[in-house]
């Protein structure tokens, strides 16, 4: 954590934050491109992240995605939380449908596998996430809808 980590966490808690989303999404991987994928709006809250780059389950086009993340021992652990908003977010149903999808932090990537985490394994990992980011408990009571959770393993080579 950072030393504007706490500003971030009450930044993120602004109820008008799902609204937000695009344009922040948006700056955050311009933020990247100019930084050849050093820097984003998450590094400089001094938050743990990664970029998700998934192909679009329509499309077949790779799609981008900051991304807010939790080490768990050798796996990262994702949330399709958008803030809270009704609906969960594309890279969601995308990374569903994808065999594999990439993770890029520091200009480095990394081929993973993703599994969607249910029952017992998902409430242990919502737990470990909402200590490092605690605004998902809010997003939590903000939506009518389970906030997926992904856990993100390298594939071995």
């Amino acid at each position: 954590m950072g030393l504007l980590t706490p500003l971030a966490v009450r930044i993120g808690a602004i109820s008008s934050m799902p609204g937000l989303l695009p344009w922040i999404t948006r700056l955050d991987r311009g933020l990247h491109r100019v930084s050849g994928g050093h820097v984003g709006i998450l590094d400089i809250a001094g938050l743990p992240n990664i970029m998700l780059t998934v192909s679009g389950r329509v499309s077949g086009e790779p799609r981008r995605t900051p991304l807010l993340c939790v080490r768990d021992g050798a796996h990262l652990l994702v949330a399709g939380s958008s803030f809270g908003a009704p609906r969960a977010p594309d890279w969601v149903h995308n990374l569903r449908e994808a065999p594999t999808a990439l993770v890029q932090k520091s200009g480095r990537s990394v081929e993973v596998d993703a599994e969607e985490l249910t029952f017992h394994e998902r409430d242990r990992a919502w737990s470990l996430m909402c200590l490092v980011w605690p605004n998902f408990a809010l997003y939590e009571r903000r939506t009518d809808r389970l906030i997926p959770v992904f856990r993100l393993t390298p594939v071995s080579v």
